[in-house]
């Protein structure tokens, strides 16, 4: 990233504002990560609701639930997988 006074034209920064500035990129990071586990919920949540839940009730059956779990772990284990892969092709790029 780029440094962050020279984005918004102010004088060279000193070593506390630099570091204050390289706390906000990890805060920011960190906000980031967080928006995207919390999008993957959401998806998946939605995903597997419409698989495996025919009609809402104040109970899940036991069927429900194991088609619930089963779908999450597919989800997550899927996401690794492509994760992973993704990870191995970008090192491969690397070198």
């Amino acid at each position: 990233m780029a440094d962050f006074s020279s984005r918004f034209d102010m004088p060279s920064a000193s070593s506390s504002d630099s570091a204050e500035a390289a706390e906000l990129q990890r805060l920011i990071a960190v906000e980031q990560q967080k928006a995207q586990f919390q999008a993957q919920v959401h998806n998946f949540t939605d995903v597997c609701w419409d698989k495996c839940v025919d009609k809402p009730s104040s109970k899940l059956d036991s069927r429900t639930e194991t088609c619930l779990v089963s779908c999450v772990e597919r989800f997550i284990d899927t996401t690794l997988a492509v994760t992973n892969r993704f990870t191995q092709m970008v090192q491969k790029g690397a070198h």
